[in-house]
């Protein structure tokens, strides 16, 4: 008989090793797949970006109670929780662009005698301090 106890760590490494077969898959692309995957991963309410956030938002509440107890650092506790504020921070940003990766998903993969104009915007680059 099995332990039990070890299905969830194992789901979690084939769950990093699937993420990381997307990774793979995502190099490789075509624009039309790279504009898929990523509007999947970043969809606001299915994509794994999200369920990541979900997942580390009950690691944080398991840290918390735990760092009450004793049994925990309490500064594991506070890192645990600015990382998930900070993925949903960074979830809220990419709302909307996940619909411009869906866009260039379903756009046809037809050549051009010319490439397409960048947008009159510039790129911003934004930077954590």
């Amino acid at each position: 008989m099995t332990d039990p106890s070890t299905y969830p760590v194992r789901l979690a490494e084939d769950i990093a090793s699937l993420i990381e077969t997307l990774h793979e898959h995502l190099c490789q692309a075509t624009r039309a797949e790279a504009g898929e995957i990523l509007g999947t991963v970043l969809d606001p309410e299915d994509g794994v970006l999200s369920r990541l956030t979900d997942l580390l938002g009950t690691g944080s509440r398991f840290a918390q109670n735990q760092a009450h107890n004793g049994m925990l650092p309490p500064e594991v506790c506070l890192a645990m929780g600015r990382t998930v504020n900070e993925l949903n921070s960074v979830g809220e940003d990419l709302a909307e662009p996940v619909d411009s990766f869906k866009k260039v998903a379903a756009q046809p993969s037809a050549t051009h005698a010319f490439p397409p104009k960048p947008a009159a915007s510039a790129m911003v680059v934004r930077r954590s301090r």
